[in-house]
């Protein structure tokens, strides 16, 4: 599709929810009330929010139906044998755990198979990931690709794993208890890995007898980039390519709040029936039985339909057609992004947006908090506040805004609106001032720090 032209919407709408517009006055309020945090904000302060992705998309009329048919049985509820099957079919792992989402899939996995001292791969650790081996005292470490770390790169496949990397870190004297990999590789914008570099990171991990693991909250939108993009992969269903993915892996955590188009859920998957068991003990502790793992019955349901859902062609070329368009409206006003625009929001590049701040005026935050101030848009720094400096960040780490599409959500016209306001921002960029964190809690701290303007800021 061209990215000019507006986005076929694939549904129509039935409901419909008022959009809140608060004046300027209010969102400077809200700003002081949040302490320039903007994942302090209410709802009501937010024209268009562009927060994350995750478990903020619309349910389909399916979906919406599945949750009648929900039976809340404590244990053995038959929602979760039309999850367990449809999660099996598609991924062909034979032992499936569901949680409430995605981080508590991650604590499950970390907590079964990390010991203090291990390091663990990733092509880029998210935020929870990173912190769910932290707190197991492990030590994440990223091995993406070198274009990854390259903003202005139009290498194809930036999620790809580093495979020398990689062959290195399995044969050092660390303890290495598994590699993950993520499709698509959100801390990197968004970006696909391709069929062809996890081919290799299996040979290395087999050849090490370590097992592989993926972060498929994305799959099918990594699919569909493959699909796009990879020689020989054209004619191939996003069915065929994401099980040729996950039959080159052990298992696999889930947030279904991504590509099972649901609000709430999640699971984690394996081939290892004892892992499975271990797992399983620790799911009755921290998220309830095995049949329904943190989550009403009538919840898996409605993931099992959304799986299905996406995967559909139409749903996904008007998904990522969304995402392209917001792009092309934020390169009509010169505004600085990664590329190439990858599978669920344009990624702003900091260090081009705001040359003239320096790290420690923490210019992604400050360009977060001055697009909601002009058009009341909220959107998430992704750098050095998410990723505090550790191994796995040290020396090459993006500075980034996200602006993360929902799905089935926004139409074009909202996306155009967007893209005016981040274009009045660029247009007066020279003027943004510098922030500080005036609280730092110790862990994930953009979910609750505070901040305050800088002197004259």
């Amino acid at each position: 599709m061209d990215p000019e032209e507006l986005p076929f919407e694939p549904y129509r709408t039935k409901v419909v929810e008022r959009i809140p517009n608060p004046t300027r006055e209010d969102r400077e309020r809200a700003l002081q009330r949040a302490h320039f945090n903007l994942f302090n904000l209410r709802s009501d302060e937010i024209r268009v929010d562009l927060l994350t992705d995750s478990g903020t998309g619309a349910m389909s009329d399916r979906q919406w139906a599945a949750l009648m048919v929900g039976d809340e049985t404590y244990a053995g509820s038959r929602n979760f044998a039309r999850f367990e099957e449809t999660v099996r079919s598609i991924t062909g792992f034979p032992h499936v755990l569901p949680a409430h989402q995605g981080r508590a899939a991650e604590n499950l996995l970390f907590s079964a198979l990390c010991r203090p001292g291990d390091v663990v791969p990733n092509n880029m650790h998210f935020d929870t990931t990173q912190a769910h081996v932290l707190n197991q005292r492990a030590r994440p470490v990223n091995l993406a690709v070198p274009e990854a770390y390259d903003a202005t790169s139009d290498f194809p496949f930036k999620g790809n794993m580093d495979i020398g990397a990689l062959e290195s870190a399995l044969s050092g004297p660390d303890h290495v208890p598994l590699v993950m990999v993520t499709i698509t590789n959100n801390t990197g914008g968004g970006q696909p890995v391709s069929l062809a570099n996890l081919r290799e990171v299996a040979r290395v991990t087999r050849a090490h007898r370590i097992p592989l693991y993926l972060d498929m909250c994305r799959w099918a939108e990594n699919a569909f980039l493959v699909r796009e993009r990879e020689p020989g992969m054209h004619e191939r269903s996003i069915a065929e390519i994401g099980r040729a993915f996950f039959d080159l892996a052990d298992g696999a955590t889930m947030s279904a709040k991504k590509d099972g188009l649901v609000n709430i859920g999640g699971f984690v998957a394996t081939r290892d029936s004892a892992l499975a068991e271990r797992m399983k003990e620790l799911l009755i502790l921290y998220e309830g039985f095995p049949t329904y793992g943190g989550l009403a019955r009538r919840d898996l349901e409605a993931i099992a339909v959304g799986l299905h859902e996406a995967m559909d062609l139409e749903y996904l070329a008007h998904r990522i057609g969304q995402v392209r368009f917001l792009a092309e409206r934020l390169a009509r006003h010169g505004v600085p992004f990664l590329r190439p625009v990858g599978g669920h929001g344009v990624y702003l590049d900091v260090h081009r947006f705001l040359p003239h701040l320096p790290a420690d005026d923490l210019p992604g935050q400050a360009l977060a908090v001055e697009i909601y101030r002009e058009g009341g848009v909220r959107t998430v720094e992704i750098g050095a506040i998410m990723f505090p400096t550790t191994e796995a960040t040290a020396g090459r780490m993006l500075e980034l805004v996200r602006l993360a599409v929902p799905r089935r959500t926004y139409s074009a016209s909202q996306l155009a609106y967007v893209a005016d306001v981040i274009g009045r921002v660029y247009a007066r960029r020279a003027a943004i001032q510098g922030f500080e964190m005036s609280y730092r809690p110790e862990r994930l701290p953009h979910f609750t720090a505070h901040f305050r303007p800088k002197s004259g800021g």
